[in-house]
């Protein structure tokens, strides 16, 4: 097998609103659209993002009015805090403040319309010695 592409696709309400706040606050582009349905990209993430709509009839009927839940979207950052910064002055909710846990990890969540978790993370807190 050769994988050529990566992509993790989510069940929301609304892909417009989902796709719309990337966009504007993460700097995704928005590679195709269709009525309930998103595909974005950016070149440095290695992967793409799409966003269906609950309900869309071209989703198998097992998967169809399932929305995400439990999925965060984790993306490692050079400047975490200048991120938060700027999410801060952009009015974005904070939805867990920045943390730093014992094995390095430093972090903060914002949550899409939809309630999907964007998660901005870096690899520079202390660790245990």
């Amino acid at each position: 097998m050769k994988i050529t592409a990566s992509a993790v696709s989510l069940n929301v309400k609304d892909a417009a609103a989902s796709s719309a706040f990337l966009v504007e606050h993460f700097g995704f582009r928005e590679d195709m659209a269709a009525d309930g349905f998103a595909s974005l990209t950016r070149v440095d993430t290695g992967m793409n993002i799409a966003f269906l709509d609950v309900g869309l009839p071209t989703l198998p009927d097992d998967q169809r009015d399932e929305h995400a839940a439990g999925v965060i979207l984790a993306f490692v950052v050079d400047d975490l805090e200048g991120e938060l910064a700027r999410l801060e002055a952009e009015g974005v909710a904070i939805t867990m403040p920045l943390t730093v846990e014992e094995w390095g990890e430093r972090a903060f969540q914002v949550r899409d319309p939809n309630g999907v978790i964007v998660q901005l993370v870096d690899w520079n807190g202390p660790t245990q010695g």
